[in-house]
């Protein structure tokens, strides 16, 4: 039993009991009868949150038999009671009413559940002589059961009736407004209904709560707009007065509903008003000093909104003589963690390996392998690659991305118009991490302000003020970036799928798309370009893109003016302009042009890496995984040490204890988890949701019956696991959760000890991937972050390219799987651009149907285990060359040492000393056959001692030795892995 509470003058027990919910519902009364009668009548205050109880089915079930009863009469049914007529086919003895039965249909992992019509079942004559008779025995109201805790309604989703709400207001009808403190055990859970919990606590009362020395303490206040709406409201805190004069400061407190500090560390405000008629939860803590002394400490919070009297809590805090480690983190229940949603963990301008320092020397300015010199309106006139062609290393020769400067262009009939000249950058910022400058230029009446930043892993975030100094009539205001041709070999993005590019490409806003940059380059120099405005807001991913789209930037859309175009030029040239149209721009208004570029690559390739690090994907015994040749295993979530998704901290002990394992066995564990939705577990849901629509995106509700029946309204349903009951709801695209996502991690890896991320697509961005690489290097170096998407490109993702959305990632990860809906029979340009990661410093593995395994081995990618394909023959061929200590030259590299006489058979080689190791790969539409071309001194080897062997490898091809002139046969499809020795 959950607990009890007075209803109607009796009581009315809550508590759990067991049933097939499927079937039923996750809710019921039990009713005794007291004597076998032909009908009886039960009286229900079962007090219920949902609305339109009356267009809802219910089924009467007798208990001793487990068969529905038939003859059943609804009287009425309201949200406060029901009168239910029904025939006791057992006689005395129990009976249950199951209200919320509900009935599913769907996809399994998105389910649509809905709560049939009220039916009639009843005989004719039994309905006639029963349904409305006087003097019936009555059912007695036993118990009102939920399947569980979790599903339960009590105590803060029972509601108070019509009468009791007014009653209350009654009392305090000189009060506009009135408040509920309330213990943190207990959430406020609904927003239209008082909970009959405080109709028995009473309102505008004093609070108490009970917390232990350095503890972060969370408590609630519940403000009802009983009078009229509640304006803006405003929170003082008190200092708390102990014994002997001990103090817990005013500024020790915090209310969450009214500001914090966001992902990047700004501190911002909430107006927060309450609409008549509803509640609003403000949630609150305050940190109790360590070293405080036991005994009451008393203070208060007043609460003020404008325009109406300020009211006082009286608030006492008994401080323990316990003393609890980590401000009560270890405990969820506690709420201590509210206090992370505000934290600035690696909110810092330090590096994360391999990067080097930012420099900055005159006007240029360096990051590993990649280097711009700033022009006089504060833009690029010069990038610069210094990575080698195979993207193993860098080199000596840089490679010159831009054919010219990047520079904002106006065109207007209006002579004075044009490029914009200003006085050259102003560095105002030099970190380790990062440089920022400023730059002011003009172009007639229009005066352009530009702020940069540039970051260690070459992203340039640009905010571009443009100013009118008098009325201004315009054609179009674009950003020229002028491409090298020869680097511009490939494109993705802005609806063109990764690949080599078109000679020319005309793009426009579009909301229905998830477009706002591309990436445009070569294997081994590039850059994307992405176009924002101050009012940019992170949109949702994957399934739910349509939810929360892009919101269109003002500046470059243009009310759908605006778009770009991509066309070569004569000069050597591959011109991106990005356009924005006609307007007019009046004096003293302000246009954001903001945007950001992303030099590419990152960093070299890492092939040792790739080659040692062997993925098993799955929970199971450490003993089964270690056995297959594994070394790092992945914890998806739905299992028994990580059940519910996005929130790993309700089995820390089982989890360390399997990681250990894992560990004392030489094995790394990574673990699922990510922001993009939160499991209904999470103890902190009802405080997150009281946030309005920070931390969860608003939607149309729906989804599995836990939502349905505890949230009701305002979200979007996400990913549910049937065998758990695991429910999850959307995030916003950012927020602080995100800062509870950063804290949370730096929990799990000093707590539990995980060495890792398995993410499945991507909700934050990078400011806090970069925190979150921060935290795993400096917590557990070593640490790796592979990243999973689905191909994206898709009427319901809004036809985004995977890697071009997930590009500012890429410098903090360590691998790619990419993923389900890929088609790895697509053309070679396409596996360079968006599966391989090569161009941007990562490799990959495959997934959709386990990938090609010939064509993987071009790129250096298999297949993983045991989700999606088995390579444990390959790594068994590769650690019998020794390909971890090769060097990879792939069949990009103009100058690699083994070539192909077709061009639909790609090669790649990896050369040790006195051997290499050469894969094959074929695109041909049939078999065919391809002779070698082979750079022997290259390879360091005598043509005519060299044996060209192909090594046994089961399920990828059988033993067999070639001459160095024998054309070798290759099955579409299919390709060989050649030892050459």
């Amino acid at each position: 039993m959950l607990a009890a509470a007075a209803a109607s003058g009796q009581e009315a027990r809550h508590g759990t009991g067991t049933w097939d919910a499927d079937t039923l519902g996750n809710h019921r009364v039990v009713l005794e009868v007291a004597a076998p009668s032909e009908a009886v009548r039960a009286i229900i205050p079962w007090r219920r949150r949902d609305s339109s109880p009356e267009k809802k089915s219910l089924l009467v079930v007798d208990a001793q038999t487990g068969a529905r009863v038939a003859n059943v009469a609804r009287v009425s049914t309201t949200r406060e009671t029901g009168e239910i007529v029904f025939q006791p086919t057992s006689g005395k003895g129990r009976y249950f009413i199951y209200y919320l039965p509900n009935v599913g249909s769907g996809r399994s992992n998105y389910p649509k559940v809905t709560y049939p019509e009220p039916e009639q079942t009843a005989a004719a004559d039994w309905l006639q002589k029963h349904a409305a008779a006087q003097g019936l025995p009555a059912a007695a109201v036993v118990e009102f059961q939920a399947i569980d805790e979790l599903n339960s309604f009590f105590p803060m989703e029972v509601i108070a009736t019509a009468a009791e709400t007014k009653a209350l207001e009654d009392q305090h009808r000189d009060k506009p407004y009135l408040l509920f403190p309330e213990d943190r055990r207990f959430p406020i859970r609904m927003t239209d209904d008082l909970p009959h919990r405080w109709i028995g606590t009473g309102a505008n009362r004093p609070f108490r709560g009970e917390a232990a020395r350095g503890e972060y303490y969370a408590f609630q206040v519940g403000v009802f707009a009983s009078g009229g709406p509640v304006p803006s409201l405003r929170v003082r805190f008190g200092d708390l007065r102990g014994p002997g004069g001990a103090l817990v400061r005013s500024s020790a407190f915090t209310c969450f509903n009214l500001g914090g500090r966001d992902w990047t560390g700004k501190t911002f405000a909430k107006a927060l008003a309450v609409p008549a008629g509803k509640v609003q939860a403000l949630w609150m803590g305050v940190q109790v000093p360590a070293d405080a002394a036991p005994g009451e400490y008393v203070g208060s919070v007043t609460i003020e909104p404008a325009g109406l009297a300020a009211t006082a809590v009286p608030v006492t805090l008994v401080v323990s003589n316990q003393a609890v480690p980590a401000a009560g983190d270890n405990e969820p229940w506690r709420h201590s963690r509210l206090r992370w949603l505000d934290s600035t963990h690696a909110a810092d301008d330090d590096l994360v390996p391999p990067y080097t320092p930012v420099e900055v020397k005159g006007r240029v300015v360096s990051v590993l392998g990649r280097r711009i010199s700033i022009g006089d309106a504060g833009f690029p006139d010069r990038v610069e690659s210094l990575f080698a062609p195979e993207m193993t290393r860098l080199g000596d020769t840089p490679r010159q991305v831009l054919s010219g400067p990047i520079a904002f262009k106006v065109e207007s009939a209006d002579p004075a118009l044009g490029v914009f000249t200003g006085t050259g950058p102003r560095f105002v910022k030099q970190a380790r991490g990062a440089v920022a400058w400023e730059s002011e230029s003009a172009s007639g009446a229009l005066a352009m302000r530009a702020r940069a930043q540039m970051e260690f892993d070459g992203n340039i975030e640009y905010e571009v003020e443009l100013r009118a100094t008098r009325d201004v009539v315009v054609s179009d205001i674009r950003l020229e970036i002028p491409l090298a041709r020869s680097v511009a070999k490939y494109m993705m993005g802005m609806g063109v799928k990764g690949g080599f590019r078109p000679a020319s490409y005309q793009w426009a806003w579009d909301v229905e798309h998830n477009q706002d940059s591309a990436w445009i380059g070569d294997v081994n120099a590039g850059l994307q370009f992405t176009l924002k405005d101050d009012k940019y807001s992170r949109p949702l991913n994957t399934n739910f893109y349509h939810s929360k789209p892009l919101v269109m930037p003002a500046s470059w859309a243009n009310n759908r003016r605006g778009g770009c175009r991509f066309s070569e030029r004569a000069d050597d040239t591959f011109l991106v302009g990005c356009y924005s149209g006609p307007r007019t721009i009046r004096q003293g208004e302000v246009l954001r042009y903001d945007l950001r570029l992303l030099l590419t690559p990152f960093h070299p390739i890492d092939t040792k890496a790739q080659f040692a690090t062997r993925f098993f994907h799955a929970y199971k015994p450490v003993a089964e995984a270690a056995a297959t040749g594994a070394n790092t295993l992945n914890i998806h979530h739905a299992n028994e040490i990580n059940p519910y998704i996005n929130y790993p901290f309700l089995r820390p002990e089982q989890m360390k204890a399997y990681i250990d394992e894992a560990h004392a066995n030489n094995l790394r564990v990574k673990i699922y988890y990510t922001v993009r939705e939160l499991t209904n577990r999470a103890a902190e849901l009802f405080a997150l949701r009281s946030l309005g629509d920070e931390i969860f995106s608003k939607g149309p509700a729906g989804g599995f019956s836990w939502l349905q029946e505890h949230l009701a309204t305002d979200y979007i349903a996400a990913w549910f696991v049937p065998d758990l009951k695991d429910a999850a709801i959307i995030n916003t695209g950012i927020s602080r959760w995100h800062n509870y996502y950063v804290e949370g991690l730096a929990w799990l890896v000093k707590n539990v000890g995980i060495d890792g991320l398995y993410i499945d697509d991507v909700a934050f961005d990078r400011t806090t991937m970069k925190r979150v690489r921060k935290v795993l290097d400096r917590g557990r170096p070593g640490a790796l972050i592979d990243l999973h998407s689905a191909n994206q490109f898709n009427v319901r993702d809004g036809f985004a390219n995977s890697a071009n959305l997930y590009l500012e990632h890429f410098p903090f990860i360590n691998r790619l799987w990419f993923g389900e809906y890929f088609d790895y029979n697509s053309a070679p340009d396409f596996w360079m651009v968006e599966l391989s990661g090569i161009p941007f410093g990562l490799m990959g593995e495959m997934l959709q149907d386990g990938g090609n395994p010939w064509r993987g081995m071009v790129y250096g990618m298999t297949g993983r285990l045991p989700w999606a394909g088995d390579p444990r023959p390959l790594w068994k061929a590769w650690d019998e060359f020794g390909i971890a200590d090769s060097r990879m030259i792939g069949y990009w590299v103009e100058t690699r040492p083994v070539k192909a006489d077709r061009a639909d058979v790609l090669v790649t080689t990896y050369q040790k000393d006195g051997r290499a190791m050469v894969a094959l790969a074929s695109w041909a539409k049939g078999p065919v056959t391809a002779k070698l071309a082979i750079d022997w001194k290259a390879l360091g080897l005598d043509p005519a001692k060299a044996r060209i062997q192909a090594p046994a490898i089961d399920t990828f091809q059988d033993a067999r030795t070639f001459k160095a002139d024998e054309p070798i046969p290759v099955e579409p499809g299919k390709g060989w892995l050649l030892v050459i020795r």
